[in-house]
């Protein structure tokens, strides 16, 4: 895979997990539990980020052993255990707490 495709995949990660944290400021995990369209619309931000981190070459994946990047690709199969159930907690915490350092990990990776 070139450099070049690995900085858009590593791009696309970062527009939509910056896209996600901005959507949910403001918002609490009650907000997301009642609002059906934000759930949704998270939830697809989500499993872009964790399909655009699939889509990354395995040398910049070793290059940046602190990116969590099994553990993102993997996040889809944590949110859903199923197609019609969405685990509301799990995607508010990768949310709140697991995206926005994943941000400031993703700028350093493309700047350098």
């Amino acid at each position: 895979m070139s450099q070049r495709d690995d900085q858009v995949y590593l791009k696309d990660m970062l527009d939509y997990a910056r896209e996600a944290v901005k959507m949910v400021s403001g918002k609490t995990q009650a907000d997301l539990a009642q609002n059906r369209m934000l759930e949704l619309a998270l939830s697809r931000l989500v499993e872009i980020i964790d399909e655009a981190a699939s889509r990354v070459g395995s040398e910049i994946k070793s290059s940046h052993p602190h990116v969590p990047w099994r553990e993102i690709i993997g996040m889809r199969n944590r949110l859903t255990h199923g197609y019609d159930t969405v685990d509301l907690k799990v995607l508010w915490d990768t949310l709140t707490e697991d995206l926005p350092p994943l941000i400031s990990d993703l700028e350093k990776i493309i700047e350098s």
